[in-house]
């Protein structure tokens, strides 16, 4: 079975290329495609976040490898699966962000803190609301923690 998604719109600004770390104070643009009327994100504006998923368009999907790996290299770490670990070479290439908005301006959503780069097609868009985020304890492993450390 195949899937298929068109972008909704596409990250304008920011980071031409991808980085590991320091995304906090970055900004960019998310600029819908003009089939979206400025309707369509009505009522955002009375939101801080926003969750975006979007494509690593930059990683080829030859590259994409589902062995164990080390994140990020780094032998202390333990080798994980690719959905272990939130690495840009996946098999359908998607990102998931939460950023804080700025501003909007008609189809036009400045954000920062996406860690998206200049050109990643936009899939969706949904309000950060906490009502969805995780029930009860959240775990996670050291190396997530570290690893995370300078990222934002």
């Amino acid at each position: 079975m195949s899937i298929t998604v068109d972008p909704i719109g596409f990250v304008r600004g920011g980071r031409k290329e991808v980085a590991d770390d320091n995304w906090g104070e970055l900004r960019c643009i998310i600029e819908l495609d003009d089939r979206f009327p400025a309707t369509t994100i009505a009522g955002l504006q009375t939101f801080s976040h926003l969750v975006v998923i979007y494509q690593f368009h930059l990683v080829n999907p030859e590259d994409i490898d589902l062995d164990l790996r080390y994140p990020r290299g780094n032998r202390a770490w333990p080798k994980v699966g690719v959905f272990a670990q939130r690495r840009k070479a996946r098999p359908n290439r998607l990102g998931v962000s939460v950023c804080r908005i700025v501003k909007i301006v008609e189809r036009r959503i400045e954000v920062q803190g996406l860690d998206a780069v200049d050109g990643s097609p936009v899939l969706d868009l949904k309000p950060y609301m906490t009502g969805f985020e995780p029930r009860g304890d959240v775990h996670e492993p050291g190396w997530a923690r570290a690893l995370m450390a300078n990222y934002w």
